[in-house]
């Protein structure tokens, strides 16, 4: 393999990393990027590092009040990357999408941009273009359990249950104890009972 290769695979892996707590969601606080999970305290979405995206907010439990986050800066005020991140964290997913999408016109092999392409594409129910990100992070990837988890998502938010369901148990089928997709899958179950996609 090339140092080129290498250098992409790490960086893809970081990104993947990045998304696979983000795109997770637990029963209370649906929410892309950085939601409280059931999952044990060591698995909660938040990564720590450059990509440390933390929770965006607590909703539905009646617990203490939630502190607020400081604005997100980046890291290089031009980055595209850094900039998608700062606003899909803070729910501009129009301005993140812009980011994303110069992050991947300047960097085509960059699968970070292109996962955050994928959700902000997802957040802005542009599902069409999604799905055209997804598909170019497996010709990058192959089929991770994390990008399964984070496409098993994006079928939820459309209610599209039975492909969120297989594509979630094939997440499930390679890695059984990932707690991600284990709560993307209680999830799922809750919105089929009830109904509703998430949101």
């Amino acid at each position: 393999m090339s140092v080129g290769v290498k250098r992409s695979v790490i960086v893809a892996m970081t990104g993947l990393l990045w998304l696979s707590g983000c795109e997770t969601t637990s029963l209370k606080a649906p929410d892309l990027f950085g939601s409280k999970t059931d999952a044990p305290a060591d698995t909660t979405g938040s990564l720590g590092g450059p990509h440390d995206l933390g929770p965006l907010h607590d909703v539905g439990d009646k617990g203490p009040p939630v502190e607020a986050l400081p604005p997100a800066m980046p890291s290089t005020p031009n980055d595209d990357l850094s900039l998608g991140r700062m606003n899909f964290r803070q729910g501009n997913y129009g301005l993140a999408e812009h980011y994303f999408r110069k992050a991947v016109e300047a960097g085509p092999r960059d699968a970070d941009a292109w996962l955050g392409l994928a959700a902000a594409y997802d957040r802005l129910k542009r599902f069409d273009l999604a799905d055209r990100a997804y598909k170019q992070l497996y010709a990058m990837m192959g089929r991770t359990p994390e990008l399964l988890n984070n496409q098993g998502y994006s079928f939820m938010l459309r209610g599209d249950f039975a492909h969120a369901r297989a594509t979630l148990l094939e997440a499930r089928a390679k890695d059984p104890r990932n707690p991600y997709i284990a709560n993307n899958l209680a999830l799922l179950a809750e919105s089929i009972r009830t109904h509703r996609a998430v949101r």
